[in-house]
């Protein structure tokens, strides 16, 4: 994958995010476009490798339309200034958890895990945190888990995740939920507002050979804590 071209034409659409400068363009997309897709059939595989069930996705199962939808947005820009791509067992609009890297000048990163779960599956997974806490400590307190995606769990918003180098929880409530003994010994994990853990990673991660390996290692790391959630999930759909 040329990421450097990816990110440089990313670049080159956030300083001209207008349809006549993209259809003089729309040959230059094309190309960009095969190239991650091409990239993400190869993670893909790499995943299955020790997630077979992924292994019958396809790429459109994965990725996203560049075009984005502005009718209840105040940003009227046409195109997105990014190009992702989420693995996940059921699908990229599915509840169920998966793999996700996404490219963006300046904001690469991967991650892992289930975002913006209802109200009602979210409460699910937090009573099967304290029912199961010695299984979810395992998952989330493992060498390799902290390696990259060890947090400091102080609330925060989703913009402000995105200023961290990495965590886990991309939302936190400042207090214990409604429901929930405050005094419970891992409360910080009650206090997810969501189950996703993210690594931001520099620009030229994605400029060698080398860095599906180095994926697929994070992706690892994290794959107990997704199937501990998607156990949950799976439930619900």
């Amino acid at each position: 994958m040329d990421a450097k071209r990816i990110l440089q034409f990313l670049r080159d659409v956030a300083a001209n995010n207008n349809r006549p400068w993209f259809q003089n363009h729309k040959d230059e997309y094309e190309a960009v476009r095969a190239d991650f897709e091409s990239a993400v059939a190869q993670l893909i595989g790499r995943i299955a490798e020790f997630d077979e069930t992924v292994a019958h996705l396809t790429v459109k199962d994965c990725t996203y339309r560049f075009y984005r939808d502005t009718r209840f947005s105040a940003d009227k820009s046409p195109y997105k200034r990014h190009l992702g791509a989420y693995i996940s067992a059921r699908g990229k609009k599915s509840l169920h958890g998966g793999y996700y890297i996404h490219l963006e000048p300046e904001g690469c990163l991967l991650a892992c895990g289930s975002y913006w779960l209802p109200t009602n599956i979210l409460t699910s997974c937090r009573r099967e945190i304290m029912v199961n806490d010695e299984a979810w400590l395992q998952c989330v307190e493992s060498d390799e888990f902290l390696k990259y995606y060890a947090d400091t769990f102080e609330p925060c918003t989703y913009a402000e995740t995105w200023q961290r180098k990495q965590g886990f929880g991309m939302e936190k409530l400042k207090t214990c939920p409604t429901g929930f003994p405050r005094d419970y010994e891992h409360v910080k994990y009650l206090r997810l507002k969501d189950y996703c853990c993210w690594h931001h990673v520099k620009d030229d991660f994605f400029d060698t050979d080398r860095w599906m390996g180095k994926a697929v290692k994070m992706f690892q790391a994290a794959k107990p804590m997704v199937d501990f959630t998607n156990s949950v999930i799976d439930d619900y759909e």
